[in-house]
C-alpha cells in the first residue's frame, strides 16, 4: 500500500503519493480561466488524488502556448483564476493545489492541438515568440526574436510576479515548467540555445537562467510552501540535453531546496527519437535523479495499472507517480487504486451509491444510510 502512504511536502501534507498531473485543456478565454475549468477542476478535486496541479500557466501573454491557454499575468487572469478555482474546492477543500507556471518560449503561438497545432504567423493573428536564441523549433517555421537582457529580466520578474498571484489566488504549491522545448527547457538544450554571452554555451551557463528563475521564485513564494521543477531528463537527440545533465542540475536545484523534480523528457526539437512508448517510460530517469541526488522525484508516463503505480515507490523508483490521461479517462482512478491496493481516499457521500463490493471501505469516515 506504498502509494497510499502519506506524503509530506513543506507544510502540506499529501494523503497519498498520487499527483494530478497538469494537462492543459487549451480552453481559457484571454487567458482567463472559464466554466471548462470549473468542471475539469471539480472532478480533479474530487478524485481522490493526493494533490493536484493545475495545467501549464502562461506568466506572460506572449508565453502562452495557444490563444487558449491559461494565464496567471494580470488582474482578470488571476481573478478568473481565483474564483474559478475557490468554486471548484467548495466540493472538496482538503486537497492541495498546485499550480505550473510555464512559458511556451519558442513553441508559442501555436494554434489548438486538434486544429494542427501549427505555428500562427502574426499575419494570421499569432505573435512572434521569443527564445534563448532566433532559432526556430520546427524547419519551415520563423525564427523566434533572441530574448536580450531586458527581456531576461522581464521574464524572470513575470515568473515572480506570477507567483505572488498564485498566493492571492490560493495555490498551495508551484511547480516551474523547465521541459517539454518550453523556455526554460530551451535555455538548457544546446538544441535551442545558441548564445555566447553568460546564458550559453557550457552547461553553467545554460543552466544559469533556469536557476536566477528558481531562486527568484523561491525568495518570494511562501517559505511554508514547496516549489517544484518539471524537467525533461533527456532531449532524446544526440547532442542534446542529457539525463548526466539532468543529474547535476537536480543536485543544484535540490541545494536551492527544490522540494521535488517531475521528471519527464523530450519536448525540444522533433529530430527526437523516443522509444516505443511504454508504461513507465520515464521511470528510469526518475530513479537515477532520486538515486545520485537524493532529491524527492516525482515519476510520469502512461502508468495506468495501481499495482504498476505501487510498485514504483515500493521499489524507491520515485516518491510520487503523477498521471493525466489516465485521470481523464477515469477521474475516479485513485477509487480503484485503493480498493485494489487497500487505501483510502476522502468521502463523496454523494457518490456513496456507487461503490462496488470491490470498493467498501475506501471512504473514510463513510456510512451509508439506507431508506
Amino acid at each position: 500500500m506504498h502509494l497510499f502512504e502519506p506524503m509530506r511536502l513543506r507544510g502540506l501534507t499529501l494523503r497519498n503519493r498520487i499527483v494530478v498531473s497538469p494537462m492543459c485543456q487549451y480552453s481559457a478565454e484571454r487567458g482567463c480561466a472559464t466554466d471548462w475549468h470549473l468542471v475539469h477542476w471539480a472532478q480533479m478535486l474530487l478524485s481522490g488524488a493526493g494533490i493536484f496541479t493545475i495545467e501549464a500557466t502562461a506568466v506572460t501573454p506572449e508565453g502562452r502556448i495557444t490563444h487558449g491557454c491559461l494565464g496567471l499575468y494580470d488582474d482578470p487572469t488571476e481573478e478568473a483564476l481565483a474564483v474559478t478555482l475557490a468554486r471548484a474546492r467548495r466540493q472538496a477543500p482538503t486537497m492541495p493545489v498546485a499550480i505550473q507556471l510555464a512559458h511556451a518560449g519558442r513553441k508559442a503561438s501555436s494554434e489548438l492541438p486538434w486544429k494542427g497545432g501549427r505555428l500562427i504567423p502574426v499575419a494570421d493573428g499569432g505573435w512572434t515568440p521569443i527564445a534563448p536564441s532566433a532559432v526556430p523549433h520546427a524547419d519551415g517555421e520563423a525564427a523566434p526574436k533572441a530574448l536580450g537582457a531586458a527581456g531576461l529580466l522581464a521574464i524572470r520578474d513575470a515568473f515572480v510576479d506570477a507567483a505572488r498571484r498564485a498566493e492571492r489566488c490560493g495555490v498551495d504549491a508551484i511547480e516551474l515548467h523547465m521541459a517539454h522545448g518550453y523556455l526554460l527547457h530551451e535555455f538548457l538544450s544546446p538544441i535551442a540555445n545558441r548564445r555566447g554571452d553568460a546564458y550559453g554555451g557550457s552547461f553553467a551557463n545554460r543552466i544559469r537562467f533556469p536557476l536566477e528563475v528558481f531562486d527568484a521564485v523561491r525568495a518570494e513564494w511562501r517559505a511554508d510552501r514547496p516549489l517544484g521543477v518539471r524537467l525533461s531528463a533527456t532531449d532524446w537527440v544526440a547532442g542534446g540535453w542529457s539525463i548526466e545533465e539532468s543529474v547535476e542540475f537536480a543536485r543544484q536545484l535540490k541545494a536551492r531546496t527544490c522540494d521535488w523534480i517531475d521528471v519527464s523528457a523530450g519536448g525540444v526539437s522533433p529530430a527526437q527519437k523516443i522509444p516505443a512508448p511504454t508504461p513507465g517510460v520515464h521511470v528510469p530517469f526518475a530513479r537515477e535523479i532520486r538515486r545520485a541526488t537524493g532529491v524527492t522525484t516525482i515519476t510520469v508516463g502512461l502508468i495506468s495499472d495501481p499495482k504498476h503505480a505501487d510498485a514504483i515507490i515500493a521499489s524507491g523508483d520515485a516518491d510520487m507517480v503523477a498521471l493525466a490521461r489516465a485521470m481523464l479517462r477515469d477521474p475516479r482512478w485513485p477509487w480503484r487504486a485503493a480498493a485494489e491496493l487497500g487505501g483510502t481516499v476522502a468521502e463523496v457521500p454523494q457518490y456513496g451509491r456507487s461503490l462496488t463490493k470491490e470498493m467498501a471501505g475506501i471512504f473514510e469516515r463513510f456510512t451509508v444510510a439506507q431508506r
